[in-house]
């Protein structure tokens, strides 16, 4: 009786070690690449796919492992970034805001996204924040992915490639980057004109998923007029009884991004990841 109670011990002691040692060393394991500092916080500098990525670490990160995730300009207005660092969250970043949302841009952030979540144990739910071309890049992954995000707080968004950088409307455009929008698109200008793929023609996955949106824009921008892009969204978003809050502010143009004091956009983002 002894001989087979020894047997069925060792056995699941064998069986604890070979999963949660497994788990242990998998999610433990360090970041590849230039470790650094970031505003007084742990830094790694790598590349997925030979994209240039970064994973910010918190001192204390909270234990079903709650990310941020950058579409572009990193480093500009970052502190929503450091407010969720203190609070136990990571921050993360693969620079492909060249690729403007398209088709290699979404892949990429595959790539990206099961580094993260697979390899180190990340949550499956990140914050999408994306600023400018950013929101754009941000919006068109969550629209292909609604079940893997929590909430996207956007800044000044591009929702409308005829808005910016095709400057088809009263913004001023960029026809170095609409090119680039063709190009990437593989389509004519006649055919993007018609296309149905931007943020506000396509929000019904998003929508059904109920996935909450924080837009913060000025009202007085002129490279991304809002209201051919948030003004839009919101309107077709709300209409379709999916959660949006619109932060406007008077006066200001495409910059400065973000709030002086970022607690309204933290409190959102804690709202919804802990729901």
């Amino acid at each position: 009786m002894k001989h087979i109670l020894s047997i069925i011990r060792d056995f699941v002691i064998l069986n604890f070690v070979l999963f949660y040692g497994f788990s242990f060393f998998v999610f433990a394991e360090e970041f590849p690449g230039k470790k650094g500092d970031w505003n007084g916080f742990e830094s790694y500098e790598f590349e997925v796919g030979q994209r240039a990525c970064r994973v910010v670490i918190p001192k204390s990160a909270l234990k079903d492992k709650p990310w941020v995730w950058r579409a572009a300009f990193w480093g500009n207005e970052p502190q929503t970034e450091i407010a969720l660092l203190k609070k136990g969250y990571y921050a993360a970043f693969i620079s492909c805001s060249d690729l403007l949302g398209s088709p290699q841009r979404l892949k990429e952030c595959d790539e990206f996204y099961k580094f993260l979540t697979e390899r180190y144990g990340f949550s499956n739910k990140p914050v999408l924040i994306g600023m400018s071309r950013g929101g754009f890049c941000s919006l068109r992954w969550a629209i292909a992915n609604p079940v893997k995000v929590s909430c996207l707080y956007i800044d000044a968004p591009v929702c409308d490639f005829k808005s910016w950088p095709g400057g088809k409307g009263k913004g001023k455009g960029s026809s170095k980057d609409w090119q680039q929008v063709l190009k990437l698109y593989k389509l004519t200008e006649e055919e993007a004109l018609k296309f149905n793929g931007n943020p506000i023609d396509s929000l019904k996955p998003l929508a059904e998923q109920k996935v909450p949106i924080l837009s913060v824009c000025g009202d007085s921008d002129n490279a991304v007029p809002y209201e051919e892009n948030t003004a839009i969204l919101a309107e077709r978003y709300k209409n379709m009884n999916a959660p949006i809050e619109v932060i406007l502010k008077p006066g200001i143009g495409h910059h400065p991004h973000s709030l002086k004091d970022p607690t309204p956009i933290v409190e959102f983002i804690l709202k919804n990841t802990k729901k």
